[in-house]
């Protein structure tokens, strides 16, 4: 089958395009080349989808699927006219933020969604918006009867640049104070809910190869915190202390919740939030998704984490100076 993959130099699309190329596909990727270089066997077109020539390369030949993972909605329309005519599956990859609200545990794909974006462009607080006028642009300009629409849940696994998925096996490795201690969230019942990268990439292929269509939820087993916690623990090989602190103390000492600077990633406090990583995923693996244990993602992850600068500044977490002096805080 031929593929092309809108992008293929960066996390998701690259491990699309690999996905592709092990199941015996032509892939072609179209990018701009500046996050990396496409994988070996992949054919590259170097094209920026900001201009108005960005697809003249591709757009005489016929493709059996097009994956596309832009929430740009002007990249995705321009895309669709030039492309969706001649393509047999497309694939676009979506998020559940695309969602209204965030209050149900276990949601399926029918629950009401933010009002789409009417602009071309978007900044990342208008993301969920965002995500659904490409959707829109998707189901409307292809048609529900050759599209596939998924809604991605956290993205997890070797190459998580938005260090989210990475933090806690590379903490648990990598304590930051001297007697081993980690700073830990007391309250651990809320969910998470990722799917790896790798997965994911299989079963977007698989949707090609399989004819698939529809809008899915794809993402991981719902998992509690703690046990995710222990995961990442175990496969770091942390036997130090665990220092447990409340909602009310990392509020008030300014830790954030979820990503982004001094943050404990996938810690959710705020009311409304306890459905947003733990969404219904039936259809997705009635359609073939299968998930890896999360013991294994988190410990590939960790092997990928011990390859790069260890005193890099994060995307997401705290700093280990930032752990040590609210460590030395909660320890009175």
């Amino acid at each position: 089958m031929k593929i092309l993959v809108l992008g293929g130099t960066s996390w998701l699309g690259g491990e699309v395009a690999r996905a592709g190329l092990e199941r015996g596909h032509l892939v072609t990727c179209l990018a701009r080349g500046e996050s990396g270089e496409v994988p070996v066997g992949a054919t590259f077109v170097c094209s920026d989808r900001e201009g108005g020539t960005a697809y003249d390369q591709v757009r005489e030949q016929d493709w059996d699927g097009v994956v596309d993972v832009s929430w740009q909605p002007g990249f995705v329309r321009s895309a669709v006219r030039a492309l969706g005519s001649r393509t047999g599956t497309w694939v676009y990859v979506s998020s559940c933020s695309v969602y209204l609200t965030h209050d149900t545990i276990g949601a399926d794909e029918s629950a009401a969604v933010l009002p789409a974006l009417a602009e071309d462009s978007a900044t990342m607080q208008r993301y969920g918006e965002a995500k659904v006028a490409c959707e829109r642009a998707v189901l409307e300009g292809v048609g529900t009867d050759k599209s596939v629409i998924a809604r991605s849940g956290l993205i997890a696994g070797p190459g998580d640049h938005t260090d989210r998925t990475g933090y806690w096996p590379s903490r648990f490795a990598r304590p930051s104070s001297a007697d081993g201690s980690v700073l830990v969230p007391a309250e651990q019942a809320m969910s998470t809910q990722v799917v790896d990268v790798r997965d994911l990439a299989l079963w977007l292929v698989g949707c090609i190869e399989d004819s698939t269509r529809g809008i899915f939820n794809v993402s991981g087993p719902v998992t509690p915190l703690a046990q995710h916690l222990a995961v990442a623990r175990e496969v770091a090989g942390h036997t130090g202390p665990l220092v447990p602190v409340t909602n009310d103390w990392l509020v008030a000492h300014e830790v954030q919740e979820w990503a982004g600077p001094r943050s404990l990633p996938l810690w959710l406090h705020t009311p409304g939030w306890q459905g947003f990583a733990a969404r219904s995923t039936d259809a997705a693996v009635a359609a073939g998704l299968v998930c890896r244990p999360l013991r294994q993602t988190l410990s590939d992850l960790l092997a990928w984490e011990r390859s790069r600068d260890p005193v890099r500044p994060r995307r997401a977490g705290l700093e280990p100076e930032e752990e040590r002096l609210l460590i030395e805080a909660a320890n009175g």
